[in-house]
């Protein structure tokens, strides 16, 4: 594949900014420059007259890729890699992670000039202690001769060889150790340093340890005074923003977001040449030289595929830089095949030292194995490598992304591959590289729950046939690209997990009998690890390993040669529990390890003799990567982590669980909600709209659902619900927004209705969305309609978008009560409230609702939503009855749950139904309407605006009511107007009833969550 630039050069010019991209000396292509134009950002190659005089110190800084470009309102911003560090090799070939990020904005050459030389005073003052970036950030694996970062400055790179400075190194074996920590000089430093006791505890207690950072604005011996050794951290708003500010509020806290998440992180993982997003069992195929690896990526992987848009547009390959969520690490350990015998009774006595056990104090850390000129011949020498790949698809935060999604994709979905191979350094192309792979994901149903407890109920969502389809989306795509599939289920058998466990297995049940044949049928184990396992006795998972060994021996694993699959993987399994991190971190690392000691074995290796029984270089790998996976989905590291990096389980270990379990709740309550709403803005699944809801709500909607679906699903519902005399015709169906209390116009809150307009009737239904059922609905008889008025409908002030008075409007219907009209409340979906009444309560409500479903005044009932309309009894829908004397009204349940109006005397007052417009545009991605708008075609379908969509149902309502109005029949159409003009609520009415409590609790949630 075409290579990748190795590192770029970034400069501020008169017309954007310039960035050079500088090749390996493998890589004889000639730099050219590109521009990112001020203002719209967009890409293109210019001329090398068009380069800046960079003799000026700090004009330019180096960065060793771009992650993009970020586009909010009407500001750019270029992301580059400022450091990073190797964390594993494969093949040769180095994988890195990002460890900084610098944010540079494209509005104008003082604002671009102004962050680069910033970002350039950073780093050289960070290089005065650090004779190279990298010898610092990868001194853990620095590759023997991989001729990675051998950069050619000469040729036709003039310019870059006058703008950069020299890195060149000395060879001085003292330098080595001292000044660049060399291998003796790192332990030793790690070792009497106050911070490698610390990391030691840490590692002891569970606890993942992350590489020690220096602070920003910290002095070190030689370092220049006051000059910051970190890039640019905060970012106040553009010079033009004044007249703009309450649109861009949240813009400063975005980019430092933003900068988090690449950077700081430590959870982007990248390489110049290796595709870390595939495993060895899912190659690209063709696999060719001529594609670039954006384009041979897997994209469900490609975390950076949308802000690197604009570079693959413009053919910019060498700069598209993919880049993974997840983790990758790698240790190497060493085998023997013939182990020496160690007498029992020596091991005896020397197991008396450690008698004390946890108590005791740590001792230093144990230099990594290695093969010395004395090993012996017998002794072989394995890299093991774990990586883990996260989805882009539902992706997100614990609480906030939870189950499924319509098209079949689950949250917190991670495919983690482990793979192991003879050492780099006695690499051999003829020997055997194994894969095997395991993936982990949520429950594959429609289910949420609350961010404000520390165990929440799950709640159940849609109806079973909708939960059914998507899961059934799900396995078939696992299917297509994994083969047979296990199920492995952790969650508890009882309590409050017990609910979804029992319909995941319902509805696997359900999957398993509709399909063709058992070698389609999906394996299903639950096995309830809290139970199992109380008493910290975690150790019986064996038990687990027991059930599924013969399993995992079937499904088997990758094995490559020389660069050919010469076996394959046939399955894979699937592991989850309620959050698919802590208890699936525990299952999976013991499945791995069952795999890795079959692997050896078959190349003549046997475990349970080696002399290194513990397996420190295994239980950390697995730690780590469950920390990492934990703490992108939930903020923290993982629980557990004690066990899976000691194989112990002490009450240290409890307490720190707990310590993790307060610090998960205070972060979904908190934290969460603007870095879900940044991830979704930043995989392209959301526009910059979604920043204006969130400054209303404090809070985004799930992108992935597809609301206009889910409104049209919910209008034919209704329909088929609701009207239920097949005479009327049907004309039309809206979602809109309405007062909780009805018959007002002002409330404390809103919830979103269908409105059904037929030749006859309106009809009003309140929907509940989570279950896809008709909760009540009020049908109105267009007949007694009085006037419809539509205008500005303001019913709060809290942000701009709810001031606007273009986009805030509705509507108000009046109408005189009848005995036509009639409100109906679906009782069945309330009926569990009820189930605690005497049987003889519930036969008395069953006869006087049936004599008055026998009244005149009778509309006819809808079927309970609970029941499709496919399968309905026939009872449940009795037919039209004649005309008989008006009963009474029900009592009792039924006259609380159903109002009817039977007999209303002339002087009744009128109701009215209020209704505003939702908004037309929202911060849901709409990629056809993006794809019309820059076709431009003339006569392309637009969506109407607001105020269009009030006026379009307005005088459909009116047409019809003034054909069943006698009243109006015979005058001109300018007499028989049922339509005015006029504010509803104006803004100045709703300033004065917007509360100053409401305002301050709005400020404090903004303090809070923004």
């Amino acid at each position: 594949m075409p290579g990748l630039a190795r590192k770029v050069i970034v400069c501020a010019a008169v017309d954007g900014l310039i960035l050079q991209p500088l090749y390996s000396k493998k890589d004889q292509r000639s730099p050219s420059l590109i521009q990112l134009k001020y203002g719209d950002a967009s890409v293109s190659t210019v001329s090398r007259e068009s380069a800046p005089d960079l003799s000026n110190p700090n004009s330019s800084f180096e960065a060793f890729g771009i992650v993009g470009v970020v586009s909010v309102f009407r500001y750019n911003y270029l992301i580059s890699i400022t450091r990073r560090q190797q964390v594993a090799q494969i093949r040769g070939l180095p994988i890195y992670v990002v460890t900084e990020v610098a944010l540079t904005p494209c509005s104008s050459q003082e604002d671009a000039s102004e962050s680069v030389t910033k970002t350039a005073i950073a780093l050289s003052a960070r290089a005065s202690d650090q004779s190279d970036d990298e010898s610092s950030d990868e001194d853990d694996i620095i590759p023997a001769g991989s001729g990675d970062e051998g950069v050619d400055p000469e040729g036709d790179a003039q310019w870059a060889t006058e703008s950069t400075p020299s890195t060149t190194a000395r060879s001085s074996v003292a330098e080595d150790v001292i000044s660049r920590k060399g291998s003796y000089g790192r332990f030793a430093q790690r070792w009497f340093s106050k911070s490698g006791w610390t990391m030691d505890q840490k590692r002891n207690m569970g606890l993942s340890v992350d590489a020690p950072e220096q602070a920003a604005g910290d002095v070190q011996p030689g370092d220049k005074q006051g000059q910051p050794k970190s890039v640019p951290k905060t970012f106040p708003l553009p010079n033009d923003a004044a007249s703009n500010e309450d649109s861009v509020s949240l813009l400063p806290k975005l980019l430092r977001t933003t900068q988090i998440f690449y950077g700081s992180s430590r959870t982007f993982y990248f390489s110049y040449d290796y595709d870390i997003t595939r495993s060895l069992a899912n190659p690209k195929v063709p696999e060719t030289s001529l594609v670039p690896l954006h384009a041979h990526v897997d994209p469900n992987y490609f975390w950076n595929r949308h802000i690197m848009k604009p570079f693959i547009a413009a053919g910019v390959d060498a700069l598209a830089l993919p880049l993974m969520q997840g983790f990758v690490g790698q240790r190497s350990f060493t085998v023997d095949s013939q182990p020496p015998q160690v007498d029992d009774a020596a091991k005896d006595s020397v197991e008396l030292s450690n008698l004390h056990g946890d108590s005791a104090a740590p001792g230093p850390p144990a230099p990594e194995q290695s093969t010395t000129p004395d090993a012996r011949s017998t002794q072989k020498k394995f890299d093991i490598t774990v990586i883990s790949r996260r989805s882009i698809k539902r992706a997100g935060l614990r609480y906030l992304r939870r189950g499924i999604d319509e098209d079949g994709n689950v949250a917190n979905s991670v495919e983690t591959e482990q793979i192991l191979s003879p050492a780099e350094a006695t690499f051999d192309p003829g020997a055997k590289i194994y894969s095997f792979v395991q993936i982990r994901g949520s429950f594959p149903l429609f289910f949420t729950q609350s961010p404000y407890s520390l165990k929440p109920t799950p709640v159940m969502q849609h109806s079973q046939d909708s939960n059914f389809a998507a899961l059934k989306k799900h396995f078939d795509r696992l299917s297509q690209k994994y083969g047979s599939l296990q199920i492995v289920n952790l969650v508890e058998k009882h309590g409050v997990e017990a609910t979804i466990g029992r319909r995941y297995e319902e509805v696997i049940k359900r999957l398993n009998d509709e399909s063709g044949s058992d070698a389609e049928k999906v394996a299903y184990e639950w096995f309830d690890f809290h139970q199992v396992c109380r008493g910290m006795k975690f150790e019986k998972v064996s038990l687990l390993l027991e059930i599924l060994g013969s399993k995992l021996e079937s499904l088997g694993s990758t094995v490559k040669v020389d660069g050919q699959v010469t076996a394959k993987q046939t399955g894979v399994l699937r592991t989850n529990c309620m959050d698919c991190l802590d208890r699936t971190n525990v299952c999976q690392s013991s499945f791995a390890k069952y795999i890795l000691d079959a692997q050896l074995k078959e190349q003549g290796f046997d475990m349970s003799v080696q002399a290194d029984q513990e397996n420190a270089w295994f239980n950390t790998l697995w730690a780590d990567n469950g920390d990492a996976i934990s703490k992108q989905y939930a903020s923290t590291g993982a629980m557990k982590g004690d066990y899976t990096r000691t194989r112990k389980r002490n009450y240290r270990g409890a307490l720190t669980d707990a310590g993790l379990g307060l610090t998960r709740l205070f972060n979904g309550m908190f934290n969460d909600f603007f870095l879900q709403t940044t991830i979704d803005f930043l995989l392209g699944n959301v526009t910059s709209l979604v920043f204006e809801e969130f400054e209303a709500n404090m809070m985004t909607k799930d992108p992935a659902v597809s609301v206009m679906k889910m409104r049209e699903q919910a209008i034919e519902l209704c329909q088929k619900r609701v009207v239920a005399d097949e005479s009327e015709e049907f004309i039309g169906g809206w979602t809109l927004l309405t007062p909780t209390v009805p018959d007002t116009i002002r409330s404390a809150s809103f919830e979103e209705v269908v409105l059904l307009l037929t030749d006859v009737a309106l009809y009003l239904c309140r929907f509940d969305w989570n279950l896809d059922k008709v909760s009540s609905f009020e049908r109105v008889d267009l007949a007694h309609l009085q006037k419809i008025k539509f205008g500005t409908y303001i019913t709060s002030t809290i942000s701009p978008a709810q001031v606007d008075e273009m986009r805030n409007v509705g509507l108000v219907i009046e109408y005189k009560p009848g005995s036509t009209d009639v409100t109906r409340i679906n009782t069945r979906s309330l009926s569990s409230s009820w189930q605690s009444r005497s049987q003889a309560t519930r036969e008395q409500d069953a006869v006087e609702a049936e004599e008055a479903d026998k009244s005149p005044d009778k509309v006819e009932p809808t079927q309970s939503s609970s029941t499709s309309a496919a399968t309905a009894p026939a009872a449940e829908t009795p037919a039209p009855t004649s005309a008989k004397p008006a009963a009474a009204p029900p009592t009792g349940i039924t006259g609380f749950l159903t109002r009817r109006v039977v007999g209303l005397p002339q002087a009744t007052p009128a109701r009215k139904i209020a209704l505003k417009a939702l908004y037309s545009q929202t911060s849901a991605a709409d990629p056809a309407a993006a794809e019309v708008a820059k076709k431009d075609e003339p006569g392309a379908v637009t969506r109407l605006t607001e105020i269009q969509e009030v006026i379009v149902i307005a005088a459909e309502i009116e047409r019809l009511a003034i054909q069943k109005q006698s009243r109006l029949a015979g005058k001109k159409p300018e007499e028989a107007n049922l339509i005015e003009k006029g504010d509803i609520i104006s803004l100045a009415d709703a300033k004065k009833n917007t509360g100053l409590l409401e305002q301050l609790g709005h400020s404090i949630k903004k303090m809070v969550w923004a």
